[in-house]
């Protein structure tokens, strides 16, 4: 399963890949320009990655995109466009990873959960993110 949320103006807002989704080879699922980047990867056995290294590179990020694992339990993600209005809602369960693009999003657990949690640092405090209150379309 790939699942993608947009809002009216076509900006992705959320990229879920289920964690049923196999396919072989490597796909990546964001553009070039995203400060996140998000792939699959299946490899045969014996399959050989060469020893590398990332070259230091200058990056401006304006906007924090988070990925987060499920790795127990199950949680309801709310999805808002920037203007904070509703989209939709997916449940997540044990094993799936989303990437959350852009817009807003709340989350409810359903049961205990446990994710992993995956951004750009460094974490400027309460300047990286904006409250506000949930939808009552949810």
């Amino acid at each position: 399963m790939l699942e993608k949320f947009y809002d009216e103006n076509d900006e992705l807002i959320a990229l879920v890949i289920g964690s049923r989704y196999g396919k072989d080879g490597v796909e990546f699922f964001t553009p070039g320009n995203f400060s996140q980047q998000l792939g699959y990867m299946y490899h045969q056995k014996g399959t050989v990655i060469p020893p590398h290294i990332h070259n230091r590179v200058n990056r401006e990020v304006q906007l924090t995109q988070e990925v987060l694992l499920v790795r127990k339990g199950r949680v309801k993600v709310d999805l808002y466009d920037s203007k904070r209005t509703f989209i939709a809602n997916t449940v997540l369960e044990a094993g799936d990873v989303i990437l959350l693009a852009s817009g807003g999003h709340g989350f409810t657990m359903l049961e205990p959960t446990e994710m992993i949690e995956v951004k750009q640092g460094p974490y400027v405090g309460d300047n990286d993110k904006t409250r506000f209150t949930p939808s009552t379309d949810r």
